[in-house]
């Protein structure tokens, strides 16, 4: 069985082709700056150099055709026939509460996404364009979504309603929903795989920090609290949404400036943020560089970003009565050791401390790292993320008939022998350009290690 897994933005299309049967990603890509102009594809197949090419891609559909194309190209293909593509899985952002977990997509569930359009304005239509296109080119195979919001459907009234009107939540159900679920789910599952528990045994703290950011406290192994809420736009502050802030200046800077609802709606989720203090940036790289040139507004964004993440951290331990493990994840998460080591920094009261040359090293997409001190109370780990994954699972198990909530279905990556082959295959890559990199990598209870030779050097990964 292979499976497509199909993830658009707004901008971008993520894909991943894997071989359920071999257990193994047969390659993975993403076409970017999809509707705005100078789109482009980058290609990776497993023990391959990477490729790029340029192609317009003005809708949706010509970026899935494009996915299509070079899925089965003679030289850079992993199919010989489109038609081996078994099923399809798809990303789609707010599910509200009728989906409490992933489900197969007839034309009633396509319409309940298009009506919860307005709860995630910037994901759900191109979730949606993504799927009509997927199924306009492949009609003859199941496709199944898989959604942001499900994994925090375990959440109780005391956590995800809101101190206002309750009739709003009887007849437009206003509450929190969260997101970035599936991600939540993949690393705090393998959180518990590295500590050698079971979900069920264990607190974490989650941290996916990209250009969106969400916190979640995985309580016994079940979202308890999530940051963002209604929409992506609460909680943290991110690349360019507000977070968290009093509403009520809002509505002060509309009858100031003349701002209508949907202008106000736009400036605080494409004109706030990172990019709202900044004035320029959204990359947290670019505000790091400008930080070191002496630019205030970058500092401050920096400090703002660190502050809230720490505030979060702080909240959820109590929330959930004492934390095991903190997890971060996602492109920020990952890959700045600067961001994490402010962001707990003076967090040793919670029995939070961090290594700093470990989290210095830290900063790979292709590893799983520990970075706590030898001291440390709670475990600290950065965990590449792999939502695509999760899709793929869902989608096997949806096929199959044997599908259920995570609390009672087991995912192949929670088993310790579990590998990424081409995470693996790219982080020996890394280790000849920086071999002091093996320091961070996490062990895994149970798991049997590999030994690879790099520039003569034996590790065992």
């Amino acid at each position: 069985m292979k499976v497509l897994s199909l993830n658009c933005g707004s901008s971008s299309a993520k894909y991943m082709v894997y071989d359920w049967d071999k257990k193994e990603i047969l390659c993975k890509g993403i076409v970017e700056r999809v509707t705005i102009g100078e789109s482009f594809i980058v290609h990776e197949v497993t023990g391959r150099d990477a490729v790029r090419e340029e192609y317009e891609c003005p809708t949706h559909k010509e970026a899935v055709e494009l996915i299509l194309r070079y899925l089965v190209d003679p030289k850079h293909g992993v199919l010989k026939d489109i038609k081996e593509i078994t099923a399809v899985g798809h990303r789609v952002v707010h599910g509200g509460e009728k989906f409490a977990q992933s489900v197969i997509i007839d034309d009633e569930v396509i319409r309940t996404f298009e009506e919860l359009s307005d709860l995630a304005p910037l994901h759900n239509p191109p979730n949606v364009l993504g799927i009509k296109a997927a199924k306009s080119l492949l009609p003859d195979v199941p496709h199944v979504a898989v959604m942001d919001t499900a994994f925090h459907q375990t959440m109780e009234p005391p956590q995800y309603m809101y101190a206002v009107p309750y009739e709003w939540y009887e007849k437009h159900k206003i509450r929190r929903y969260g997101f970035h679920g599936t991600s939540h789910l993949y690393v705090s599952k393998r959180a518990a795989v590295l500590m050698g528990k079971d979900p069920s045994e264990i607190n974490v703290i989650t941290l996916h920090v990209g250009n969106g950011v969400s916190a979640c406290a995985v309580k016994k192994g079940i979202s308890f609290d999530t940051s963002m809420g209604l929409t992506p736009l609460e909680g943290l502050i991110m690349g360019t949404r507000a977070g968290d802030h009093d509403a009520a200046l809002d509505f002060y800077m509309m009858q100031k400036e003349g701002y209508s609802p949907k202008e106000m709606d736009s400036i605080l989720n494409k004109k706030s943020g990172l990019l709202g203090i900044t004035g320029r940036y959204t990359d947290r790289r670019d505000i790091l560089a400008a930080m070191e040139k002496g630019d205030e507004r970058a500092r401050l964004a920096f400090e703002m970003e660190c502050y809230r993440l720490k505030k979060y951290i702080g909240a959820y331990a109590a929330a959930m009565g004492g934390v095991d493990a903190i997890v971060w994840t996602a492109g920020v998460g990952e890959m700045s050791a600067e961001i994490r080591a402010r962001a707990m920094e003076g967090l040793e009261f919670l029995g939070i401390k961090f290594d700093p040359e470990l989290n210095r090293l830290a900063c790979t997409r292709n590893s799983e790292s520990d970075i706590s001190a030898p001291d440390s109370k709670v475990k600290i780990f950065v965990i590449p993320t792999d939502e695509e994954l999760v899709f793929v699972e869902d989608v096997v198990a949806l096929v199959e008939g044997r599908y259920d909530v995570h609390t009672n279905f087991k995912y192949s990556f929670q088993d310790p022998e579990y590998r990424n082959k081409l995470r693996d295959a790219e982080f020996v890559k890394e280790l000849q350009k920086k071999p002091e990199m093996i320091k961070a990598r996490a062990k895994v209870p149970g798991r049997t290690p590999i030994k690879v030779q790099v520039n003569g050097q034996e590790f065992e990964i």
